[in-house]
């Protein structure tokens, strides 16, 4: 499968997040965008300006690929949700092309965009903002459970002496990197995986075994505790400058096989 084209320098983290996202899902579907779009109903230039950030997806085009990619549709849905909001900022947009409305689409499912009609929105800003601070507020507790169910379950399954539950004590965690050489990979004891997607504001033990390797690798991402913060994102940019990888600060397939192949600097 040909590589992607870099995404545009100026666009906000929150949307390179979201197209690297749909990219990866894109891929694992191993579908053309003339399939996609028979699939999805929105035409192969609209998937093209998606993936290649130069248009915001509308959110009935990511829960579709979602679906057909078999990715996991409320993480999808919340990166949407954070890269609508910080679409205006760094938004990359042709000399002299006009400027749209982030908040209406432009692009419709073929079939059934309307013709000849002109839509009128008008939204209170007050009350968008209420409703995205408490979505945000919301998703944040969702992601704080799931990272501490990870983490008693990794725990768990390492036979350590933990409690069963992680307690509100326990957050942020402080991992343990425990490097070896297998099948000529490392791994750091936290994770085994190969193909997962990690990007800024993820957490979990995935994030920690990069950190780990990232740190043996040469290229310190500050504390090991699972979080994908600003040094972690860094680190893994200094990396794939090395390898010469596509500098986009996400973990995904290419730079997991860099991690694991890596030797220490």
């Amino acid at each position: 499968m040909p590589r992607w084209k870099e995404l545009p320098t100026e666009l906000h983290p929150r949307v390179r997040q979201l197209a690297v996202r749909l990219r990866a899902v894109k891929d694992h579907s191993e579908l053309t965008t003339r399939q996609l779009a028979a699939k999805t109903g929105y035409s192969p230039r609209s998937w093209q300006r998606y993936l290649n950030g130069t248009s915001l997806p509308p959110r009935e085009a990511v829960e579709a690929l979602a679906r057909i990619g078999g990715d996991d549709r409320n993480r999808l849905l919340v990166l949407h949700e954070f890269a609508a909001e910080r679409w205006a900022e760094g938004r990359p947009a042709a000399p002299g092309a006009p400027q749209e409305d982030p908040a209406v689409p432009h692009d419709a499912p073929v079939g059934r965009r309307p013709r000849g009609q002109l839509r009128l929105v008008v939204v209170s800003t007050l009350s968008v903002a209420l409703v995205l601070s408490v979505s945000v507020s919301l998703l944040l507790a969702v992601r704080l459970s799931e990272t501490r169910a990870q983490l008693a379950n990794a725990r768990a399954g390492a036979g350590a002496a933990a409690p069963a539950v992680v307690s509100e004590t326990m957050v942020p965690v402080v991992y343990t990197c425990e490097p070896e050489q297998r099948d000529g990979r490392w791994y750091a004891g936290l994770s085994s995986t190969t193909v997962a997607i990690l990007a800024y504001t993820y957490m979990g033990p995935e994030v920690a075994e990069a950190q780990c390797l990232l740190d043996r690798a040469g290229f310190p991402p500050g504390d090991i505790d699972g979080v994908f913060g600003p040094l972690t994102q860094r680190a893994v940019q200094r990396l794939q400058t090395r390898e010469g990888l596509v500098v986009d600060g996400v973990v995904g397939p290419h730079t997991w096989k860099a991690l694991r192949r890596g030797a220490a600097r």
